[in-house]
């Protein structure tokens, strides 16, 4: 899996010297919370919802209600956006992309080609990402099975789900201790009742 898969082409972007305001506008009409911030064609910013909150003035300030206006249809974004921008490339790796956003305790990344902003890739993208991984939007019955992390599990438990015609429309494995692993299954078919009897009768725990 692939940051070109789950990112965002359609990129909104703004410029430096564009106003805090210009971006608030943007943020609520195209309902997103990350802007690279575009100098021509290149990428020399980036600016998200949490670092508008950051520089917007104290609900207990003293200044007017069009000093607030004038100050943020003032203040260009090259003085608030992230400068130093962590990005990513089309063709690498989803679970890199993730550890880099959670190294660096960022929510998304822009997804540069040779230069070019061809994209952007946030948590929740990531997190769409997870779900498709373990089958949340796949057709079938979930089944958790249970067993020891050992050489052939994966091969007596397709076979036997063969046996009675059911389908794994996904599957997904998380490690346990004690050399236990969990193998999250989506099967699709009539006899998965079955599938499951034959299993457990193996030695294998359906939870």
């Amino acid at each position: 899996m692939y940051v070109r898969q789950f990112m965002t082409s359609q990129v909104f972007t703004v410029s430096p010297e564009d106003s805090i305001a210009d971006a608030m506008a943007l943020m609520r009409e195209k309902k997103i919370t990350k802007l690279p911030v575009m100098d021509k064609d290149k990428l020399v910013g980036f600016l998200t919802d949490g670092d508008l909150r950051e520089v917007s003035p104290s609900p207990a300030t003293t200044l007017s209600i069009f000093e607030l206006n004038y100050l943020i249809a003032k203040t260009p974004i090259r003085e608030v956006a992230v400068k130093t921008v962590i990005t990513c490339h089309p063709d690498m790796n989803l679970e890199d992309a993730a550890l880099l956003m959670r190294e660096h305790v960022i929510g998304g990344l822009p997804v540069l080609d040779e230069g070019k902003l061809v994209g952007i890739i946030t948590g929740m993208d990531i997190l769409d990402a997870f779900l498709d991984i373990m089958g949340f939007r796949s057709p079938g019955q979930r089944v958790v099975i249970e067993t020891k992390d050992e050489s052939g599990v994966m091969l007596d438990l397709a076979v036997t789900i063969k046996e009675f015609d059911v389908n794994i429309s996904s599957i997904a494995v998380y490690h346990l201790q004690d050399h236990q692993v969990q193998i999250l299954a989506r099967l699709q078919g009539e006899q998965v009742a079955k599938v499951k009897a034959s299993l457990t009768q193996k030695g294998y725990r359906i939870t």
